[in-house]
């Protein structure tokens, strides 16, 4: 079991009281994704959903330890989606767009959290900006691992060195599509697609 990953709960009380923590932490993170870390208090997310301040602290120690979760849970599911997706095999390049997919798929569905990452990681705690960075680390080399592959597929050496260059700049370049104008959000992750391909294999 990861350290993010909690036992799924077997009561009823249980199940209702993980229900509710993970709409507070939905409401979090689109609290934060418009207003920053510093504007969301713990009151402000409970009252989204109908808990009182106090009542908060049943589920949450402080607003950190929401930061803190919310980008764990974001660093632990690309961390271990881009694993699942290299497991499953293919020639390089299919391995390459899968992965890219992949990465859209979670900007589309979570598109606040990255916002929260991208401008918030500095507010971490220190314990969990250490395992987010560590992630996010192992995160990146699957990526230079599968572009340095992809390129000698095509006849092209490429160094670990560049091909991690390459993989944060488009990282830049797809977490940047919770800042664009409204778009058809399946047209929007076709042409995100094509870009970061292109700009992952140029010449």
């Amino acid at each position: 079991m990861s350290e993010t990953t909690q036992p799924a709960p077997t009561t009823r009380r249980g199940q209702a009281k993980a229900a509710r923590r993970g709409e507070l932490l939905a409401a979090a993170a689109r609290q934060r994704a418009r207003r920053g870390f510093v504007a969301v208090r713990l009151e402000d997310i409970g009252a989204e959903v109908g808990i009182s301040g106090p009542a908060m602290y049943r589920h949450f120690s402080s607003k950190n330890d929401v930061l803190d979760e919310l980008l764990l849970d974001i660093s632990e599911r690309l961390q271990t989606g881009g694993d699942e997706v290299v497991a499953r095999g293919g020639s390089p390049d299919e391995v390459l767009r899968r992965l890219v997919e992949f990465h859209i798929d979670v900007l589309v569905t979570k598109p606040d959290l990255i916002a929260i990452q991208d401008r918030d990681l500095h507010s971490l705690s220190a314990d969990a900006r250490h395992r987010v960075r560590t992630l996010q680390r192992r995160y990146v080399e699957t990526w230079v691992s599968v572009l340095v592959d992809a390129a000698a597929a095509a006849g092209r050496a490429l160094p670990a060195e560049e091909a991690r260059v390459r993989a944060h700049a488009t990282f830049g370049l797809l977490n940047s599509s919770p800042r664009l104008p409204p778009f058809d959000v399946t047209r929007l992750a076709a042409l995100l697609t094509d870009m970061a391909l292109a700009a992952l294999l140029v010449d």
